[in-house]
């Protein structure tokens, strides 16, 4: 029974995670869709353009392995419509949004390993402090972090985000992307970032939690709460796309370009 529920809640992680990964790049989806069409171009939230500080080698598209890519984007296409987007609107039904908020502030402040070793990395210690800062506070006041008590606080002077992961930081090294890659179940990615990802396995707290299937069912819980947040956003790149594959992959490239660049 335990390899069951083992064995379900693996692939609910792992295909839960492209569609965070294209959520996140959805949250920018008029940029993204604007530099699909406008070749280089990048543009910010605001609508400030951005690429003069982007090196264009950077997003330029390595895609030798198209065939296999594009056999993957479907199946996890036609996986994230008939399973992981249905569970997460039944689960958003029956769990009111707060309750769903407080699960999400506790997992992102759990992940804050993979934010500061990416700072790190970087040589951005300034950041590395303020995540610290804020793990402290949400971990103690916020209660274990299921309140943020530090989103929309006014730092006294800027300070970038720390928001950063490991394949930034072989970015911010000079480490191109490398080919494109979309992963079964695991969904789009380059090399750089395949390599990252297995870096943040193990510094992720989750990944040791015992017995194994513990563990995965727990990141499997997370991720699908997030994606109750998320719904509709990878919806905005492929349903205006008319070759949704290339638009999912311009938008992985250009997206992980800006953060490096940041």
């Amino acid at each position: 029974m335990r390899l069951y529920i083992a064995i379900i809640a693996f692939f609910m992680v792992v295909l839960s995670a492209p569609v965070s990964v294209m959520a996140d790049a959805g949250q920018q989806d008029a940029a993204i869709q604007l530099a699909q069409f406008e070749d280089d171009e990048i543009w910010t939230d605001s609508g400030e353009l951005i690429t003069d500080d982007l090196n264009r080698q950077q997003v330029k598209v390595s895609d030798p392995l198209e065939g296999w890519n594009r056999f993957w984007f479907q199946v996890n296409d036609a996986l994230y419509f008939g399973v992981f987007k249905p569970l997460a609107q039944g689960y958003a039904f029956v769990i009111p949004e707060r309750p769903r908020g407080w699960v999400k502030n506790f997992f992102e402040n759990l992940m804050y390993p993979v934010r500061l070793v990416g700072c790190l990395l970087q040589g951005k210690f300034e950041s590395a402090g303020m995540e610290t800062s804020k793990f402290i506070i949400n971990s103690t006041i916020g209660l274990a972090g299921f309140a943020d008590l530090t989103e929309g606080r006014k730092t006294v002077r800027p300070i970038p985000t720390g928001d950063e992961d490991i394949g930034q930081a072989f970015g911010a090294w000079g480490m191109g992307p490398g080919p494109y890659l979309v992963w079964p179940v695991l969904g789009p990615s380059s090399t750089r970032d395949t390599v990252g990802y297995v870096g943040e396995y193990f510094i992720t707290p989750t990944t040791y939690i015992h017995p194994w299937y513990w563990s995965v069912a727990t990141k499997s819980y997370a991720r699908i709460n997030k994606l109750t947040f998320e719904i509709g956003r990878y919806e905005s790149i492929v349903d205006s796309s008319v070759d949704p594959y290339a638009a999912v992959r311009d938008a992985y490239l250009k997206l992980r370009a800006k953060k490096v660049a940041e």
